[in-house]
C-alpha cells in the first residue's frame, strides 16, 4: 500500500461522495480509480457496463489489470434473461 497525494479539493470531494455512497474515503478513491481505468481501456463502454464489468470481475476473484490491458476482461454486460454475457464483443457505433 502507498500514499497518494491529492488535492485538498478532490479530498472534500472524496469526502462528500463517500459519506453519500456510504464508502470510506479510501474506498472511493479505489472505485473512481478503477471505474477511470477501465474506461480508459474500453472507451466505448459506458458506465453501466464498466459496473457491470467491476461485479463480474470481483466474482471471479477480483479485478486483474494485466488481464484488463490485454483486453481479455469480458466486457459485454449479461443479458437479463440468462445473467450469462454474450460470446462475442461488440462495439458501439459512433454516432
Amino acid at each position: 500500500m502507498g500514499i497518494v497525494k491529492i488535492s485538498d479539493q478532490m479530498h472534500e470531494n472524496l469526502r462528500l461522495a463517500s459519506t453519500a455512497l456510504s464508502r470510506s474515503i479510501n474506498s472511493q478513491a479505489e472505485h473512481w480509480m478503477r471505474v477511470g481505468m477501465l474506461a480508459e481501456m474500453y472507451p466505448d463502454l459506458d458506465h453501466r457496463e464498466i459496473c457491470q464489468m467491476l461485479v463480474r470481475a470481483e466474482l471471479a476473484g477480483g479485478l486483474d489489470v494485466a488481464l484488463a490491458a490485454r483486453g481479455e476482461l469480458d466486457s459485454k454486460p449479461a443479458t437479463p434473461a440468462t445473467g450469462v454475457a454474450p460470446a462475442a464483443r461488440t462495439r458501439k457505433q459512433p454516432h
